[in-house]
């Protein structure tokens, strides 16, 4: 019996230093070889500083900005609603009748209404992603925000549907998902137009 014990305890040790240690060693030294960007966080930096990540949605406080979706993470301490935290990634996890998400969408219509003007509201400017954290809306999101952006900033309808289009990115591996864009792309190319004018 207590040679099945000793086995057992060996095999755990094993186990864990085989995939606890050793393969997270090796993904992690393979992540920083073929993909260092990626593997610390897609960070963009401007004038020095960093702005913001490639991969993880943030909060625009700007109405002169292109807006992202909204975000249902929760601060883990205290399990209040911060929005894109990203150290507690996660959805609502509410179903459709909940009322709740019902109250959330409604309000987030509500905060994304007058910007965008009367008409259908692509779902992703209203509900949160999976994660709670996505930097991307669809194309046809960003392009329904072009007029009013138009109007707040002075720039053409024109030049912001261009720009829009110079940033889109096709579906995933050009087989899935919509055509979408990268918010904080976006709002940075938005700025430097802004600065050549």
């Amino acid at each position: 019996m207590l040679a099945e014990i000793w086995r057992n305890v060996r095999l755990a040790i094993v186990t864990f230093l085989i995939f606890g240690i050793a393969y997270s060693v090796i993904v992690l030294g393979i992540g920083q070889a073929l993909f260092p960007r990626q593997a610390n966080g897609s960070l963009v930096t401007r004038g020095g500083r960093v702005v913001g990540s490639m991969l993880i949605g943030q909060a625009v406080t700007s109405k002169d900005l292109f807006q992202d979706r909204p975000s249902a993470t929760v601060n883990p301490q205290t399990g209040k609603p911060e929005p894109y935290a990203a150290n507690n990634s996660g959805g609502s996890n509410l179903g459709p009748t909940n009322r709740a998400l019902v109250q959330a969408v409604r309000s987030d219509i509500a905060a994304i209404r007058p910007l965008v003007g009367p008409g259908p509201i692509p779902a992703n400017l209203v509900e949160s992603s999976g994660s709670g954290l996505d930097p991307e809306i669809t194309l046809q999101s960003a392009l329904l925000q072009v007029p009013g952006l138009a109007k707040r900033t002075g720039i053409s309808a024109g030049r912001l549907r261009a720009l829009v289009l110079r940033e889109v990115r096709g579906p995933s591996l050009d087989l899935y998902g919509p055509q979408r864009v990268n918010v904080l792309q976006l709002n940075l190319a938005l700025r430097r137009l802004e600065a050549k004018r």
